[in-house]
């Protein structure tokens, strides 16, 4: 079963929509979309597992450009 998770960005001032656009174009990115609000740039994530999950936003994700901080929050199934 997929790991599935948000990834919420704050990005240096005004590379929301270029952040946006390169974290898209990521391996196990689903949907990436600029946003208004405390964090700048939103992330829909898939893996097989935690641990890759985690090695995709270390290893990718935070390494695009312009990423000042993420905040990974995987999806929970409580029903």
């Amino acid at each position: 079963m997929a790991v599935m998770a948000y990834v919420l960005i704050q990005t240096e001032v005004g590379k929301a929509a270029p952040v946006a656009e390169k974290v898209s174009q990521l391996p196990g990115v689903v949907l990436a979309e600029d946003v208004t609000g405390p964090y700048d740039v939103i992330v829909r994530a898939q893996a097989d597992s935690v641990d890759e999950l985690g090695r995709m936003v270390v290893s990718h994700i935070q390494l695009v450009e312009g990423i000042t901080r993420t905040v990974t929050c995987p999806v929970v199934n409580l029903g």
